[in-house]
């Protein structure tokens, strides 16, 4: 017998097979299921995902629409040229990166070579502009100024010049109509970046590769609005990148139209005002520091005064901003961006910083009012107040006795201030202060909108400073260590400031709250926000969010969407109060500080208030302020290292005024030359394609609204903004025309008492550590 089964297999090798039979039929099942999952449940989706590959896109850029002045006169549109672009994705492929092509580009376009290859490298923390800032996938602009002889050149000879491309395009232009420049507030575009793409991708307002953007001003407030849709048609190809015909097409929507407030004759006005200004400024002689008066920038705002919509808005030193257009060049950038150009980039007129000087003092009127106060006094207007052994002097050592809040305005009376903001001070607890201290005079700048923005509808805008306890103690923290390190008992001078700085420095003295009752001291504003208060004080108390923007007009013209006035707050302070202030800046115009700067006005028909400031800033000469408003109008103009305000500032305004009004030297009043009497009130008219009508204007006319030069103009200049007897202002001669600070830069020098301050025992100031020190852009 044998033992082998008669299937000849054993129990193992069955057990075996059929572990063999499972897994084959699990594996097929697998696969089965994997299948059917690929083709039938996602078959869809990869199918169309698979015939993306085949799928190639093309972008048509959207016409970016158009800012407009308040008349309809184009401040930004577009105009077509020929623009010369590198592949970058194909240049790389090449075995010297595109060198040789390159090279042979910048012959045919009478460019250098190494000007060429800078435009297209990409920029990176390493790399300094000129660079590439978009896609690298994008093509990248070389010029925009081909002509067209060069770009049938490179047509022609595609073999010789792979990755190029000369086709025409619509670009931005900047026309700077009657030569209104308008730079700063418009702003300038830039390619798209990678990292903005991936940031708007799931937004309503996605961004493509061949996008510029806005990168200031308007064009990067209204950027979402201008910039409208791209186009893009999808095409099938196969692998061969043969076209097999149309999949789909998306046609590009251009950009709705911003209509603006700004009226561009104006604007070209106080462009050239400011620049005459300070041009004028720097050929006058500045006793503080035996020198001429550097006037190094300055800004002008133009605003409606019962709206708050700018009417022109100039920043000095200025530029071109079609420099931008088509990538900006090496020399330009340096030029922009150098120490030497001081920074033309910036707006002074929001981003611009310095000490108001007295143009602050309607301020400190206000919060002695609602600290018990009465607004008739009387107040001793004497030439000096004591605090602790220290003297302040008033202008020129002038006592005019005692006097109401109203004439302090009008003869800008420090004492009266130094006294009012010692007591408020003393009141509070002095150098233990209450732990609930009233802070009147701080409060009540917070409440006018200073430490704030306005809410301008221009980026970037700056807070300022009102240096209240909590900024002292904010500062303090921040610079202890670096005053503690630097400071030294028995020094030099800045090292004995920075001793009691570091010791102290978190308290608020005397000497500082009396610094900054006439807006010196750390106290620092901004143009508009002067221009926004004096808006107030002259509309009835309504603090208005400045606004440039006016309307936004479809490419259409179907719809139109007007940007609304919008009141951020009031002004706190009484009807009466206001009406006292009201009546006490018409005396600076008429018999006050700034009455010289005013003769001749026709006051009975437009009724003119103002109010002079010249400030201290540490290390530099003094800088120029004059706030002036009518019932229309509030103007503020400001020169850094400018002088007096009146002295400098005052006759660019008073021309400013005159154009406005068609006011001539002798105070009569021409309709007919009156650029804007009263605010526009309506939009352009639009046409029923969609356009805008656009009135013509002169190339250049700001020369007609100036006076012709006196010749005994030196001989009427008063002495600073306070001229030896007010009341005589308008007509008093005085032999020269002197820096309202003069005394104090003097007796600094002399090593007499002079301004400072702290406590019972006024506390020196230090210059600012660098590291911590806040920026001052226009200061």
């Amino acid at each position: 017998m044998t033992n082998i089964p008669e299937t000849g297999r054993s129990t193992r090798v069955q057990v075996r097979l059929v572990v063999i039979q499972v897994l084959v039929i699990s594996l097929l099942g697998t696969l089965g299921g994997r299948l059917w999952y690929l083709q039938i449940r996602e078959g869809d989706q990869y199918a169309k995902e698979a015939s993306g590959n085949h799928v190639q896109q093309v972008v048509q850029p959207a016409v970016r629409g158009s800012i407009l002045d308040a008349r309809g006169v184009p401040l930004a549109d577009n105009e077509t040229r020929l623009v010369v672009s590198a592949s970058r994705t194909d240049l790389m492929k090449m075995e010297d990166d595109g060198k040789a092509v390159l090279t042979k580009l910048a012959g045919v376009l009478g460019m250098k070579p190494e000007d060429v290859m800078m435009k297209v490298r990409l920029c990176n923390a390493e790399t300094p502009q000129p660079c590439w800032n978009g896609s690298p996938y994008q093509p990248i602009p070389i010029t925009d100024e081909a002509t067209p002889k060069q770009a049938l050149q490179i047509r022609e000879r595609a073999e010789d010049f792979p990755g190029i491309t000369a086709e025409p395009q619509a670009l931005r232009r900047y026309p700077s109509p009657g030569k209104a420049n308008t730079a700063q507030v418009l702003g300038y575009l830039s390619p798209v970046t990678d990292e903005e793409i991936q940031q708007a991708q799931d937004t309503e307002s996605p961004y493509l590769r061949s996008d510029m953007v806005g990168r200031s001003g308007l064009e990067r407030q209204y950027d979402k609005q201008l910039r409208g849709k791209a186009g893009v048609t999808r095409y099938e190809v196969d692998k061969l990148g043969r076209v097999l015909g149309q999949a789909e097409s998306d046609p590009a929507e251009p950009g709705a139209n911003l209509v603006t407030s700004i009226d561009s004759r104006v604007q070209r006005i106080a462009e050239y005002e400011l620049n005459e200004a300070m041009k004028e400024a720097r050929k006058q002689h500045d006793r503080n520091t035996n020198r001429n008066y550097e006037a190094d920038s300055g800004a002008v705002v133009v605003m409606e005064a019962k709206t708050g919509r700018v009417v022109a808005m100039a920043s000095n030193p200025t530029y071109d901003p079609n420099a931008w257009v088509g990538g900006i060049s090496a020399k330009d950038y340096a030029e922009l961006t150098g120490n030497k150009s001081n920074y033309p980039l910036l707006n002074r007129a929001i981003q611009g910083l310095s000490a108001p000087g007295s143009i602050f003092k309607v301020i400190p009127t206000a919060a002695a009012i609602k600290a018990g106060y009465s607004f008739e006094g009387p107040y001793n207007c004497s030439s000096s107040y004591s605090i602790g052994g220290q003297v302040f002097k008033n202008f020129e050592s002038q006592n005019h006795g005692p006097i109401s809040l109203g004439r302090a305005l009008e003869v800008s009376c420090d004492t009266v201030f130094y006294a009012l903001s010692h007591e408020e001070w003393k009141r509070d607890g002095g150098n233990k202060p209450k732990k609930n201290a009233n802070d009147w005079f701080y409060k009540t700048a917070h409440q006018f909108g200073l430490g704030e923005e306005t809410g301008i509808d221009l980026p970037n805008e700056v807070t300022g400073r009102v240096p209240d306890r909590q900024w002292k103690a904010d500062y303090w923290k921040a610079n202890k260590d670096a005053w503690c390190k630097y400071g030294k008992k028995g020094g030099s001078y800045a090292e004995q400031i920075a001793y009691e700085n570091c010791l102290e420095g978190n308290r608020l003295r005397a000497g500082d709250s009396v610094n900054y009752s006439i807006g010196q001291g750390d106290t620092m504003v901004t143009p508009i926000q002067m221009a926004t208060i004096y808006a107030a004080i002259s509309n009835g108390g309504t603090l208005y969010n400045p606004t440039v923007g006016k309307a936004v007009i479809s490419p259409d013209g179907r719809t139109v969407k007007e940007i609304e006035p919008q009141a951020h707050g009031k002004l706190p302070t009484s009807k009466k109060t206001l009406a006292q202030i009201d009546e006490a800046l018409e005396g600076v115009a008429t018999r006050g500080t700034a009455a010289w700067r005013f003769g001749g006005w026709p006051q009975d028909k437009i009724p003119m208030h103002a109010k002079t400031g010249t400030a201290e800033v540490y290390g530099k000469q003094t800088t120029s302020w004059f706030a002036t408003y009518t019932e229309d109008y509030s103007i503020v103009m400001t020169i850094s290292q400018g002088g007096t305000g009146s002295g400098a500032s005052g006759p660019a305004v008073r021309n400013i005024y005159n154009a406005l009004y068609g006011v001539s030297e002798d105070g009569e009043i021409d309709t007919k030359k009156a650029l804007l009497p009263k605010p526009q009130k309506t939009l352009p008219k639009v046409r029923t394609d969609g356009t805008i009508t656009s009135p013509k204007i002169a190339k250049d006319f700001a020369k007609e609204f100036r006076p012709s030069p006196s010749p005994d103009a030196e001989a009427t200049t008063p002495q600073g903004d306070d001229p030896a007897d007010p009341q005589q202002a308008g007509t008093t001669p005085s032999p020269e025309n002197t820096n309202r600070d003069t005394r104090r830069g003097r007796r600094r020098r002399g090593g007499g008492p002079g301004r400072g301050g702290g406590g019972e025992h006024p506390r020196r100031r230090a210059p600012r550590p660098r590291a911590a020190r806040p920026e001052r852009t226009a200061s």
